[in-house]
């Protein structure tokens, strides 16, 4: 584990801006001061706390847990527990991946879940002189840690297709350090053209990165954003095991990127961060993405209660966000959606929140067969045109 130049951290936070007030909440924010992040609800948890006994489609959870073939390998790991690493348990995740999404081992970093590059990155690029811009809606994460940091967040309405709108984006601010997509994106489950993402990449600042959120990619049948990971050093992907495979409980997520832009990353502290994996999830997760058959099969699932819900509500006069191509969905229901959200956890079945943006919007997570159609009958027993 690379020793931290403390003196060199502090400069660079410095030289782009940052106050000592502010540095003091980087520090923070990353490393062994992490659980600050519970406090400042920097990058709390969106998703509201389980209701015992209620259908639980509000946090965008896999309705099961992961494919048996990978949790047998966790349970082996179990077994070996007394070892910190048993058999190089990472370079065999990064060798999968690798195989699976093509691209250089050695542009892969494996990481507890996906919020803590998510931060990362935006101290790395971002300071009180360098914004943030994002589409509006999408994953809030990132908004929240740019208030908390003194970093300007923009945000940009999605485009009539509910892509992000990548012109716009970049004309409303310029010179700002990250540009974040998330795609698919949440809440909308909607694609942003990979060409566009190709856009936005050559035409940035040189010297800002631009941040593809890909944690529901597993969910999209068609291409991805990886490569652009491999041929520049101005692109870091992210990734997550919380979704398609179910294994949102075992912490492990993913970045792609050029070992440029990690050791930016790493010299906050990160290689302690990613030297902290947990050996199961790891093992978990090489298997994992080597399940193509497996891969396919949840996400054919998926769809066909997702499309059976969709139906079940249009049917019903009630409108949905077109286009998703993620396990989830929002439902514009014309009227506040907290109030329906409120009526539909009544009937013993919980679903998601709305943005800001979108006051009468509510998004729904896709669950099983037997959850989506308890779904279906709380509407039916709430709604009221």
């Amino acid at each position: 584990m690379a020793e931290i130049d403390t003196k060199a951290f502090e400069q660079d936070l410095i030289d782009r801006g940052y106050s000592r007030r502010q540095m003091g909440k980087v520090a923070a924010l990353l490393g062994a001061g992490a659980a600050a992040l519970r406090v400042t609800g920097a990058m709390a948890q969106q998703a509201a706390k389980p209701v015992e006994g209620a259908v639980r489609i509000g946090a965008n959870e896999c309705w099961t847990g992961p494919f048996p073939v990978a949790a047998e390998a966790a349970f082996k790991l179990v077994r070996e527990g007394n070892r910190y690493e048993p058999d190089d348990e990472h370079a065999k995740l990064f060798a999968a991946v690798a195989t699976v999404e093509g691209i250089p081992a050695e542009h892969i970093t494996a990481w507890p879940g996906s919020s803590d590059p998510l931060s990362r990155v935006a101290v790395a690029y971002a300071s009180p002189t360098r914004g943030i811009v994002t589409g509006n809606p999408a994953y809030e994460a990132i908004w929240r840690t740019g208030d908390w940091l003194g970093a300007k967040v923009t945000k940009v309405p999605l485009t009539k297709d509910y892509a992000h709108d990548v012109k716009a984006m970049l004309a409303a601010d310029p010179n700002a350090g990250v540009y974040y997509i998330c795609s698919p994106n949440n809440p909308t489950g909607t694609m942003t053209p990979l060409a566009d993402i190709q856009w936005l990449a050559d035409n940035k600042p040189k010297d800002a990165i631009l941040v593809v959120d890909e944690a529901y990619i597993h969910w999209f049948d068609g291409p991805n954003a990886a490569k652009l990971a491999a041929t520049r050093d101005d692109v870091l992907i992210l990734r997550t095991f919380s979704k398609l495979f179910g294994m949102a409980g075992m912490r492990l997520g993913l970045t792609f990127a050029s070992p440029a832009i990690m050791q930016k990353m790493m010299r906050y502290d990160g290689g302690q961060v990613t030297a902290m994996l947990p050996m199961t999830a790891v093992a978990c997760g090489t298997v994992s993405v080597a399940q193509a058959d497996l891969i396919k099969e949840r996400r054919a699932e998926m769809v066909a209660n997702r499309e059976m819900a969709i139906a079940h509500l249009k049917k019903k006069g009630i409108k949905v966000i077109p286009g998703s191509q993620a396990n989830m969905f929002m439902v514009d229901w014309g009227k506040p959606a907290k109030e329906m959200q409120a009526a539909i956890l009544a009937q013993k079945v919980q679903i998601g929140r709305n943005w800001p943006i979108w006051p009468n919007v509510s998004r729904v997570s896709v669950g099983s067969t037997e959850e989506m159609k308890a779904f279906c009958d709380a509407v039916d027993k709430v709604w009221k045109a």
